[in-house]
């Protein structure tokens, strides 16, 4: 079943085009890594994903009321960030028009929190969290309302081995549960150990996909 399906799209900034005849589709349960050299478009395909972009030309058909939970590169906050993880992650509920969350919603800020692996640190200030910390409290706020969709921009760039196998660890569990992935990276072993298929953009405005294992011979030897 297919949640977003995007077709010929153009993307460009003034009249310059980024993205050009660019389709593919994201389907329940995928887990689809974006690759590309910098300047390629992912950016610009995400923020078109994300509704921040219209296409100059083409469309990009979504599922009704489909939400996309996003992860983005890390943030440095500063040592003093006052929220505590938990708070932190429970913004996200903060949509409706009540100033406090419901008895559902604490439940569901619970449940995310301790499926993130943040329960023994729910309290802690975000801004004294580590890195890998600081990541999965974003992952926990994007995913604590829901999505069908989670994109992951770079999100992985600025941590080590180990803390990036974590995090895309907890991603797959929740993946494995029909949650769609777009894992945006530069990390060609991320890209061949998680994904299931890939697009990669060139810097010609043109763009290639297909199943992972096809992966190597295009961006690099193993």
């Amino acid at each position: 079943m297919s949640l977003v399906s995007v077709d010929d799209i153009t993307l460009s900034y003034g009249d310059q085009p980024v993205i050009q005849d660019l389709s593919f589709e994201i389907n329940k349960g995928d887990f689809l890594v974006m690759v590309g050299e910098n300047g390629a478009g992912k950016t610009t395909v995400v923020r078109s994903l994300l509704g921040e972009l219209k296409p100059r030309e083409g469309e990009i058909i979504k599922q009704r009321h489909l939400k996309i939970g996003y992860v983005p590169q890390f943030r440095n906050l500063p040592t003093n960030y006052p929220l505590s993880i938990r708070d932190f992650v429970g913004l996200n509920l903060m949509q409706s028009h009540l100033p406090w969350l419901t008895s559902a919603e604490h439940h569901r800020l619970d449940r995310i929190i301790r499926e993130t692996n943040l329960s023994k640190i729910a309290g802690r200030p975000l801004g004294l969290a580590s890195g890998g910390e600081k990541q999965r409290a974003y992952l926990a706020q994007a995913l604590v309302d829901r999505p069908q969709l989670l994109i992951l921009d770079e999100s992985t760039a600025s941590l080590d081995n180990e803390m990036k196998y974590e995090l895309l660890d907890l991603v797959v569990k929740f993946q494995q549960n029909g949650l769609s992935v777009l894992f945006i990276t530069h990390d060609w072993d991320l890209a061949k150990r998680y994904g299931s298929r890939y697009l990669q953009l060139l810097p010609n405005g043109a763009y290639q996909e297909g199943p992972i294992n096809e992966l190597p011979s295009l961006i690099g030897p193993s």
